[in-house]
């Protein structure tokens, strides 16, 4: 397992930006799965973006065309940039990875992961 961690939350209003980090530790592979997940109060988690090892990416309708998911090939740090922020977007947002794995086809779902982060909130307001 890898442990994660994430920062980067915080309140903006409708239309600001926003850039989500996750610091992975604790494994020396190579292959990782690794995604961004959001949960709202009273609503089941939701893939909002991931990526392969190979870099192919994956992002919810609702976010498409203005979050992008990347990774840091030699640290496996994940990155989420938020842009044009909707108060829709009010969640706390996780990182989520799975090891020893290439290709990730199912990556917005969250029984593919076996290591979470704690959660940064992110707060839009309108």
């Amino acid at each position: 397992q890898v442990q994660l961690m994430e920062s980067g939350g915080g309140s903006v209003q409708a239309g600001g930006s926003l850039r989500l980090s996750c610091a992975a530790s604790g494994s020396t592979d190579s292959a990782y799965c690794m995604a961004w997940f959001r949960q709202a109060p009273g609503r089941g988690r939701e893939g909002v973006a991931g990526i392969s090892s190979y870099g192919s990416t994956g992002y919810a309708d609702s976010v498409k065309g203005r979050f992008t998911i990347s990774k840091d090939k030699v640290t496996n740090n994940l990155y989420l940039e938020m842009n044009r922020l909707e108060p829709g977007d009010t969640a706390m947002y996780y990182c989520a990875a799975d090891v020893s794995r290439w290709v990730c086809p199912l990556w917005s779902s969250p029984s593919e992961y076996t290591s979470w982060g704690q959660g940064t909130q992110v707060t839009v307001s309108s």
